[in-house]
């Protein structure tokens, strides 16, 4: 875990700051309304004199406790950029592949739109409960001031942070499962950050997980995510050097009808 740590810091350093959002049009796999409704199914949030309430106050002293690792902190703080540009960049550590859209254009694709898609499941819960977040109740600051004027004005439950890195972790597991115990490893960081950051509690975390392996599951009901899978397990075994000639044929053949639908799109 020090390895995962100090890996995912410099190379944060090195090139999250350089990191440009992608302000292209997402073509999601389903529409909010076909995800699984939460509401439905995901048990509401802890009321304030529980156990389990109880529970999410010792764990955002936990958090805080967590804040006095510099190497922790700075990761938590890192984590709290949202989108796919800085998730690439935290796991592609990982990953052992550095992701980007110019390099691994398939597997950025299926990351993008995917972890996109999923992320649309926390959108009901999170207008329907606007559960107050542990900096606001305690009238604390959080890791990342910047973030509290926004952040006020969206619902706790669950974590949609949280939700983006779990997803993100089971989608680039099936592409390398090989690396899975470290991916998920990672993803289980990257929600626990955000209690250390003081944005969301244990229980927001717990949900937006379980919303994440729904949500994940929905997605592979999609036939045009399974054939972006495959597309993007075939680049990936591509640049690994382990394809089969067949493989890196059928590999080189989607490449050029890509190349041809992007100068037809451009040239519109």
């Amino acid at each position: 875990m020090k390895k995962l740590m100090t890996s995912a810091v410099l190379l944060m350093a090195a090139v999250c700051a350089q990191a440009q959002s992608d302000k292209s049009p997402v073509d999601a796999y389903f529409t909010t309304s076909e995800m699984p409704d939460m509401l439905k199914w995901c048990p509401a949030p802890p009321d304030t004199i529980g156990a389990a309430f109880a529970f999410d106050i010792m764990q955002y002293m936990w958090g805080k406790q967590m804040r006095a690792d510099k190497e922790r902190a700075d990761i938590a703080i890192r984590d709290a950029v949202y989108g796919v540009d800085c998730i690439i960049q935290e796991f592609s550590e990982p990953f052992g592949m550095t992701i980007s859209k110019e390099e691994t254009p398939e597997i950025y694709k299926v990351l993008r739109e995917g972890t996109a898609t999923c992320d649309s499941i926390c959108t009901l819960p999170k207008r329907y409960y606007m559960r107050k977040r542990p900096f606001m109740r305690f009238q604390e600051a959080t890791l990342t001031p910047d973030d509290e004027e926004s952040l006020r004005k969206n619902g706790s439950y669950p974590s949609g942070h949280t939700l983006l890195g779990w997803s993100s972790a089971l989608l680039l597991s099936e592409i390398n499962p090989d690396r899975a115990d470290t991916l998920l490893a990672r993803g289980i960081m990257y929600g626990d950050s955000r209690m250390i950051v003081g944005a969301h509690w244990q229980s927001d975390v717990n949900a937006a997980r379980l919303a994440a392996s729904a949500a994940y599951a929905r997605l592979h009901t999609s036939e045009r995510f399974l054939e972006q899978m495959r597309l993007a397990r075939l680049e990936f075994r591509c640049k690994k050097g382990l394809a089969s000639p067949a493989e890196l044929k059928a590999y080189r053949k989607a490449v050029a009808i890509r190349a041809k639908a992007d100068k037809k799109g451009a040239s519109k």
